[in-house]
């Protein structure tokens, strides 16, 4: 039988191109390798499902830096909140939460992927789970896509909407860059983003901090000369191998990308009270001193800082200060240096965790090789890519998944209407 559409790939992107292309009225195919749909869509979001972000388009496109201005062309067909408007239509209730992240009212991933495969089911949908693609077969009237039990199949348009190399358990093998490259594209350098972070600072090796969380600390990355590259205030966590935690994973593209040029090390500042400016801080910390003069300094720093007591012992021992020494008996110019600290407390980190363990891939099928207002290919007619095989790659908080939503609606589409010519 032959298809006008076939959509290789059944995470979030996928879905959405295959619901697309059925909608324009297109006989759609939807190939998956794994038994089931919307795996890495199933446990977004904390299992939760962070189906996009309600923010304004600029800000939305500034959290995605990997490419996001290229999704301008894209978001003035089919957006954000054409996205909630999407998902609202078809009876799934959102809620907002913090920074715009929208979610589903039922705080169940699994319910907006059952909606997506009942979509799916209504407009008549072929839907072959466990059919892995061997490899595409591209030609002037219609592309055969080679299936690894030995069948072919022959498709007037096809999407790829595999994803990349992040999170491999949920079918994200980058299967998809062979076939990419078969028809002439480029692939930009692969590396993860969005990953925990690995040093072999002392205090990491020997895990004093390690399960520590630090909530709303400001995170910069430095750059080679000392200069900030990105901050990001969030929260962290230290772990046993480095350090973690959402304004980690924000910073990670910023210090793979640094050790990628060559950087053996790359420096991370960290402003514990970033809502506290120094001077200020400085004040509090020595009226509290001048008042309490018999306080340990443990204690009076907890106080003013409000911090885990476990960072605050920490820091002290960098200035070389016994937690049990009385405030009064410490020099001021031992205080202005553990306030320094507070504020511009810095270690190296030296690697990240392999982008099997990376939340987003980095890198991909290059954006100048795809036209911005269909997701087509510039290089062979009827071939179009959507979601994370492309290289765009954005924040966690509903960035990824807007992003896979609005190329898949675009490639689904225009692949109908390729496969309807």
């Amino acid at each position: 039988m032959q298809y006008d559409v076939t959509v290789i790939g059944g995470g979030p992107s996928g879905l959405m191109a295959a619901i697309s292309a059925a909608e324009t009225g297109a006989n759609t195919l939807l190939l998956e390798k794994g038994q089931k749909l919307g795996t890495k869509l199933a446990i977004s979001g904390g299992g939760r499902c962070n189906v996009t972000n309600r923010l304004p388009e600029d800000e939305v496109i500034r959290h995605i830096p990997g490419n996001g201005k290229f999704l301008y062309s894209a978001f003035s067909i089919f957006n954000n909140y054409d996205i909630i408007d999407f998902f609202e239509n078809l009876g799934v209730g959102l809620k907002e939460e913090d920074h715009g992240r929208m979610f589903p009212k039922s705080n169940s991933a699994q319910s907006v992927v059952q909606t997506l495969i009942d979509r799916l089911h209504t407009l008549g949908v072929t839907v072959k789970l466990n059919h892995p693609v061997e490899a595409i077969h591209y030609d002037k009237e219609a592309h055969t896509v080679i299936l690894q039990n030995g069948k072919n199949i022959m498709t007037k348009a096809i999407v790829i909407a595999v994803g990349g190399k992040s999170v491999p358990h949920t079918g994200s093998t980058g299967d998809g860059y062979a076939w990419a490259k078969k028809a002439g594209h480029t692939i930009t350098e692969l590396y993860p983003t969005e990953v925990a972070l690995t040093s072999k600072e002392k205090f990491i090796r020997d895990r004093t901090l390690q399960g520590l969380s630090l909530r709303d600390v400001a995170v910069s990355v430095l750059n080679k000369k000392g200069k900030v590259i990105v901050t990001h205030e969030m929260d962290m966590v230290f772990t046993h191998f480095g350090v973690s935690g959402p304004a980690i994973l924000r910073c990670s593209q910023f210090v793979v990308k640094e050790l990628m040029k060559g950087a053996k090390k790359v420096t991370l500042q960290i402003d514990l009270l970033p809502h506290i400016y120094e001077h200020a801080l400085t004040e509090m910390v020595l009226s509290a001193v001048q008042q309490n003069a018999k306080k340990s300094c443990k204690n009076i720093f907890r106080e003013v800082t409000k911090l885990p007591e476990r960072m605050v012992t920490f820091l002290l021992e960098q200035v070389e200060v016994e937690e049990t020494t009385k405030c009064g008996n410490i020099q001021k110019e031992t205080l202005l240096q553990m306030i320094s600290l507070l504020k511009n407390f810095t270690f190296d980190v030296h690697g990240s965790l392999p982008i099997e363990k990376a939340f987003v891939t980095g890198g991909g099928v290059s954006t100048k090789e795809i036209a911005p207002s269909t997701m087509g290919s510039k290089w062979m007619e009827r071939l179009f890519f959507c979601g994370e095989i492309l290289d765009i790659h954005g924040y966690t908080g509903g960035y990824n998944i807007t992003s896979a939503l609005v190329t898949g609606r675009l490639a689904g589409m225009n692949a109908a209407y390729e496969g309807l010519a």
